[in-house]
């Protein structure tokens, strides 16, 4: 006997499958840090003709840091599997950022003297502009084998970085002017939880 209900539907695409796939998506998203709210079973998409219901799994909308993390764990996924990223949560304080820069080139395992620079000038800004002792977070990771990844994140979402003219002997401009000169590209993301100042650099063949 067939069933009307849809998610009483029992086959490869069945409501309950899918559903299934859904927890183990968010269950594997999570894992990288990777949270999108809307991501559910679209039961509103099934059309008369399928039977029993074969289901979309819909992704919803996410933001730019979102759909960053997105691109940057789906490209590690068609290189050589890599240590996860470092994260670390830690108040931006001058007397951290030694240990901080220790703490890279561990992870690094490679000289990285250009990211360590970048990574301080990036804690430096937020201890200069937001205040010393913000709790920030710290993001390194590989993108695509071939770059790394920095991202420092403070929740001052409306104090963003304003590039000046200026050279690097300037104190106000330093830190901008420094990303200018190494990093291959750099950017701002704004999020409901603060911001996130960001910057590739190319990495150690």
């Amino acid at each position: 006997m067939s069933s009307s209900n849809p998610a009483s539907a029992t086959s490869g695409n069945s409501v309950y499958d899918i559903t299934l796939c859904v927890d183990d998506l968010r269950a594997a998203l999570s894992g990288h840090g990777i949270v999108l709210p809307s991501l559910r079973v679209d039961l509103s998409s099934f059309a008369g003709a399928y039977r029993p219901p074969a289901g979309l799994v819909a992704l919803g909308n996410c933001n730019a840091a979102t759909a960053r993390r997105l691109v940057t764990v789906l490209r590690g996924l068609t290189e050589t599997p890599s240590r996860p990223p470092l994260d670390v949560e830690l108040p931006a304080v001058p007397r951290a950022l030694q240990g901080l820069r220790r703490t890279l080139r561990r992870y690094l395992d490679a000289p990285c003297s250009d990211v360590q620079l970048c990574l301080t000038e990036l804690v430096t800004n937020v201890i200069r502009h937001v205040g010393e002792g913000t709790p920030v977070r710290v993001r390194v990771a590989r993108t695509d084998g071939r770059r790394i990844r920095v991202e420092v994140t403070d929740p001052a979402g409306q104090a963003l970085p304003v590039s000046l003219p200026g050279t690097l002997d300037d104190e106000q401009g330093r830190g901008l002017a420094l990303l200018d000169a190494v990093a291959l590209r750099w950017g701002v993301e704004q999020g409901v939880d603060g911001k996130t100042v960001w910057c590739e650099l190319a990495g150690a063949e």
